[in-house]
């Protein structure tokens, strides 16, 4: 094998440095315009992230969604910026692969933390379409509580047994979900029993006088008191009224000063509220009547303790 000479080593040497600085120099241009376009869309991403975390700290209850939301404007921002840096410098293939590679990444971490993007994915919602707000009382799938903070993964609250509790952000938002606070107002509603001697439609007039004299009771044109039914002991009455919520007075005081309202009023009226009464009556359908009976069975004894003086 012959060995080339050192003068045709380095006549290939240089030549291969001359084409790549041929090339390089050919692709200056480019590589300039590249740059630029990185440096503009970077300072074009601080700008727009920032003006929208400003934007969402007004509109979205929580910090981080906002955060969150801005990041990802910027990161797409920055993408797009050297998606176009790529092509001006011909990379196009370079531009496909970092797509593909994206897509594929996305997909295995979306499977592999399948439970944490669900959460993720239902707190950015919820804090765009904001079914409630910190300070409103919600209950969903046998959660009460007040809400403290809506966070990326989940939503902390205080259960009215002073608890913190953690509450995944999917199961607020696939589950029915009752807001008490949303608007502002809260009906209360009050079982309460009379006797049959009793006259509901003077219950009802005289206790929505008296409820309506409360201060915190509202609507008063919808203050009303219905009769449910028929008890084992008395006729059964539905009073209800409404109050502000969350409101000077707080909903159990409320409730607290109606219920003894209504036995006030009741008592005041002479209407009574009866004990449970069970009443043993023989002579229904043929049957003997009680009294009937008793004296059959004084007639028996009688008969049987004269039989046995004799």
């Amino acid at each position: 094998m012959q060995i080339p000479s050192l003068d045709k080593i380095w006549q290939l040497i240089h030549d291969k440095l001359y084409n790549w600085m041929e090339l390089g120099a050919q692709h200056v241009p480019n590589m300039v315009v590249a740059l630029l376009v990185a440096v503009v869309f970077a300072f074009l991403a601080r700008f727009i992230a920032s003006g929208t975390q400003q934007i969402l700290k007004r509109s979205v209850d929580s910090l981080q969604i906002a955060s969150l939301l801005a990041a990802i404007v910027r990161i797409l921002i920055l993408g797009i910026g050297l998606f176009i840096a790529l092509d001006f410098l011909g990379l196009k293939g370079t531009v496909t692969s970092l797509l593909a590679g994206a897509g594929i990444v996305g997909l295995a971490i979306g499977f592999a933390f399948q439970d944490m993007t669900e959460n993720l994915i239902a707190g950015v919602a919820m804090g765009i379409r904001k079914p409630f707000r910190p300070g409103d009382v919600i209950e969903a799938d046998g959660v009460f509580g007040t809400v403290d903070t809506i966070n990326l993964r989940n939503t902390l609250l205080t259960s009215f047994y002073g608890q913190r509790l953690i509450v995944p952000n999917k199961m607020l938002f696939q589950n029915k979900l009752t807001n008490f606070s949303a608007l502002g107002v809260r009906r209360i509603e009050v079982p309460v029993g009379i006797s049959y001697a009793d006259d509901p439609d003077k219950a009802r007039e005289v206790l929505v006088e008296a409820l309506n004299q409360c201060d915190f009771v509202i609507r008063q044109d919808e203050t009303q008191v219905y009769c449910e039914g028929f008890g084992a002991s008395s006729i059964d009455l539905l009073v209800w009224c409404w109050i502000s919520y969350p409101g000077e007075t707080g909903f159990m005081e409320a409730r607290h000063q109606i219920v003894s309202v209504i036995k006030r009023t009741l008592a005041d009226n002479d209407i009574l509220i009866p004990f449970p009464i069970r009443t043993l009556d023989f002579g229904i359908r043929g049957g003997v009547a009680l009294q009937e009976q008793l004296s059959a069975t004084a007639r028996k004894e009688g008969s049987a303790a004269n039989d046995h003086g004799d």
